[in-house]
């Protein structure tokens, strides 16, 4: 007799709760404290809060034809299974891989993040003690279903929220002379702010590190109420955080002054919290200050949990150990244990090694672990644009229009390429390495080692385990035949 298929808490997530956990994965407060002021200071260019729509219209095109795609293939490894089904199971499986290494490099770099800020907020400890205690609080928080998750974290998104939009009314009532509301968005917004010599392409990039997790509602698939559930929380994620990302740079830069915006921001007393002690006191700024470590936290628990679906799905399947796919038992269980037990030695591991080679927290891990990160979602989206076009072409959608079957594809393909051209070009810069480095191309080559060993195992696999090679992206639940968890305690 086979053995029952194993679910997640089924159709426990709506749009709120799926559009919240990819939110809070881009950390908002960390946008506003860490992304933004950076941005200016690196690029010197006017045209931050215009980079946030280029990058979100891009974003937008891309995740059209990702969820599109989501309707006939709900997976929690969405990328690993559209990959497969548009593509082949190879593809999936370096799909898979990549995924995994960039949610995993996205959460570690948190760590020093958030280990660095608090013992500069309490003056005491080594940054790579509070990032234990992180590392803990992640590990129980993963222990619950995406639901319960997904309530802690709303609580903690909508206060984050609350000092943004404070941050925002300040600055716009507080312009440096001629950068004024009006005169501002003349700077902000005109075409010609982005071409900026030798930082273009960085100013993109940086705006598009920001958006890092608004892709992660889908891995939700089997927790969602409905497939229009994740379509919205997905668009809620990518245009809610995109228009608060820009218009939050446009009120840092009429607050600064974009006449010289390269000085403001490299101003230490012209950083945003410094904003919100002036205006509303210190108890904001100190609140703000609070919510950027749990707004850091937040993100490391929303990426666990995207780590912990992945692992799980590909475990269901055999790719991974069986025993992976371990959830909790009960009415209220349906949390993949096993997963975030994996994302906890995983991010333990790296953590360790950093700790014990002396690495700096911010100057090093940090840069390196989020560009990886950032390239490898960036990569993902484009591949899974492209794979949708042979979805679609298969005859494996709906009654879908060529506006989402063929334009949205091809287009989100394209600029995909586009942006990882750009981003290849300003790996250097995100890095902080000398110019003509050869270090950067450890990026490409930590990402290409996870493909190359995909590929080995997508080969082996299929030499000696042909049924689970054939199975890769297919081991969706059927509803009608799967015991839910929620009906786990009945007896009858």
């Amino acid at each position: 007799m086979k053995p029952a298929m194993t679910v997640l808490a089924r159709y426990s997530m709506g749009p709120a709760a799926l559009a919240g956990a990819a939110i809070v994965a881009s950390s908002p407060q960390t946008v506003l404290n860490g992304g933004i002021p950076a941005t200016y200071a690196v690029t010197g260019a006017a045209g931050v809060p215009l980079s946030f729509l280029v990058i979100m219209s891009v974003m937008a095109i891309l995740a059209v034809p990702y969820v599109a795609v989501g309707r006939y293939v709900p997976h929690g490894a969405p990328f690993y299974a559209q990959l497969a089904r548009g593509g082949s199971p190879v593809g999936g499986l370096i799909g898979a891989a990549v995924t995994l290494i960039g949610y995993c490099a996205l959460q570690a770099s948190l760590y020093p993040l958030l280990g660095a800020t608090v013992a500069d907020l309490v003056g005491a400890g080594a940054w790579w003690m509070w990032a234990l205690a992180a590392w803990l609080i992640v590990l129980l928080l993963g222990q619950y279903p995406g639901a319960v998750g997904a309530r802690v974290l709303g609580v903690l998104l909508a206060l984050e929220i609350a000092v943004v939009l404070l941050f925002i009314l300040a600055g716009f009532t507080h312009p440096a002379p001629g950068s004024g509301t009006a005169a501002g968005a003349g700077l902000a917004f005109a075409p010609s702010s982005l071409i900026v010599a030798g930082a273009t392409s960085t100013l993109l990039v940086y705006a598009a590190a920001a958006f890092a997790g608004t892709e992660t509602a889908m891995t939700y698939a089997e927790e969602a109420t409905s497939h229009r559930a994740m379509a919205v929380g997905s668009a809620v994620a990518i245009g809610g955080g995109g228009l608060l990302y820009c218009v939050a740079s446009w009120a840092y830069g009429a607050w600064i002054g974009f006449a010289d915006v390269r000085a403001g921001a490299t101003d230490a007393a012209r950083q945003p919290l410094a904003l919100l002690d002036e205006v509303y006191g210190s108890g904001i700024a100190e609140l703000s200050t609070l919510l950027l470590v749990t707004s850091i936290l937040a993100a490391q628990s929303s990426f666990g949990a995207a780590i912990a679906r992945n692992v799980f799905a590909l475990a269901r399947e055999g790719v991974l150990p069986a025993a992976w796919q371990k959830v909790s038992p009960g009415a209220k269980g349906g949390a993949p244990l096993g997963g975030t037990a994996v994302q906890a030695v995983t991010s333990a591991v790296v953590l360790t090694t950093m700790a014990l080679a002396g690495a700096d927290p911010m100057a090093t891990i940090f840069p390196w672990l989020s560009t990886i990160g950032a390239v490898c979602v960036l990569a993902l989206l484009t591949a899974t644009s492209w794979s949708a076009f042979t979805f679609f072409e298969k005859g494996l959608g709906g009654g879908e229009s060529a506006f989402i079957r063929r334009v949205c594809p091809v287009a989100g393909g394209t600029f995909g390429v586009l942006a990882l051209f750009f981003m290849a070009g300003s790996i250097g810069t995100l890095l902080g390495t000398e110019p003509g480095s050869s270090l950067p191309w450890l990026v490409a080559a930590v990402i290409g080692a996870g493909a190359l060993t995909a590929t080995l195992a997508g080969l082996y696999l299929r030499r000696t385990r042909p049924h689970v090679y054939q199975g890769i992206g297919r081991g969706i639940p059927d509803g009608r035949t799967v015991l839910d968890p929620a009906l786990e305690d009945i007896q009858v």
